[in-house]
């Protein structure tokens, strides 16, 4: 079979498309081949040696896939061959056939398209996790959402507009805020440039925000701490402005109020149940077309540095999909 290899940790340009042997399930395991696989930033750094996870070379990258499932080892449950699934993988999904523990596997209708499907797990699965698992968004609450313009931030403002929330979005541009705006958001503040604590107060009329969906970090942490509401709930995303903040602990205690990590990948590892929960709704919202997610663009495998070079210099502006001819 066909498979997309990092044999040095050089990045994207150093992948090298070869035939290698198939893979066997092992017990609990199903074989799937592969139809699509979505690409994230995090496959750019994986191929680099700087991710959280450092795999042996060679291997291939690819977090998410899509495909149908044509063998399985042992007891796996209602798994079943010629079964359409999607997965999260953490890696080597960029291969023409995958071994998967059948418990990751996500079940798909026949009216999800593999390119829609591959590209859902990451930032939909960590937007449901945060603002279901974590952060226990109600309807009628207010999130603020801050990197809203980002394929997380994205994720986030449809997922809370769909759980029936009102979002504020904070972007760093107008033209970023009309991207936020296209994907539900009630408001927009721009940042820097503002005082996020007073803009927030002023669109909920001094109550302040019941979530903070918090991708970015740096400068704007700490003031959105203070712009919580009572009980208010801050979710640790990430720190795409490369600053880790240090927060005051006497915020939360005079607001009741909470800080809470958002470890998308270790969730779904720990509790594979509540992560399928939580995608079969994703799916389920994009069956019904409440949901649709956007592509960037679709590269055959052969392209996949191609694909990778439009993560690493930050051009797309929704998701960059694989697909691999059986």
């Amino acid at each position: 079979m066909k498979a997309a290899l990092c044999k040095s940790l050089d990045g994207a340009k150093s992948l090298v498309v070869e035939t290698v042997a198939e893979p066997a399930p092992g017990p609990g395991q199903a074989i799937v081949r592969v139809a699509a696989v979505g690409l994230n930033f995090a496959d750019t750094l994986i191929t680099r040696g700087k991710y959280q996870f450092k795999p042996d070379l060679p291997f291939s990258p690819g977090a998410e896939i899509a495909g149908f499932v044509e063998s399985v080892g042992g007891d796996v449950g209602d798994i079943a061959p010629g079964q359409a699934v999607m997965a999260y993988v953490n890696w080597g999904g960029a291969a023409e056939k995958i071994a998967v523990d059948a418990e990751k596997l996500i079940p798909l209708s026949g009216d999800v398209p593999m390119t829609i499907a591959a590209g859902l797990s990451v930032t939909y699965g960590t937007a449901m996790h945060g603002l279901a698992d974590r952060g226990r968004l109600k309807p009628g609450e207010t999130v603020v959402v801050t990197g809203a313009a980002g394929g997380a931030g994205q994720a986030a403002v449809e997922i809370a507009k769909l759980m029936g929330a009102r979002v504020i979005a904070v972007v760093s541009s107008e033209e970023k805020g009309a991207v936020a705006k296209a994907a539900g958001a009630d408001d927009v503040i721009l940042f820097p440039g503002s005082d996020l604590k007073a803009e927030v107060r002023a669109f909920t009329n001094g109550a302040g925000a019941d979530v903070v969906y918090d991708c970015i970090g740096g400068e704007a942490s700490e003031p959105l701490v203070r712009a919580l509401n009572w009980q208010g709930r801050f979710l640790v995303i990430g720190f795409a402005a490369g600053e880790i903040p240090k927060i005051p602990l006497n915020l939360l205690l005079l607001k009741g109020a909470e800080i809470a990590g958002v470890f998308w990948g270790e969730a779904v590892r720990r509790d594979p149940a509540a992560h399928r929960r939580n995608m079969l709704q994703v799916v389920n919202w994009v069956r019904e077309g409440r949901l649709q997610p956007r592509t960037h663009a679709i590269y055959p495998l052969e392209r996949i540095s191609d694909a990778l070079g439009v993560l690493e210099r930050r051009e797309a502006t929704g998701k960059i999909v694989l697909t691999i001819a059986s």
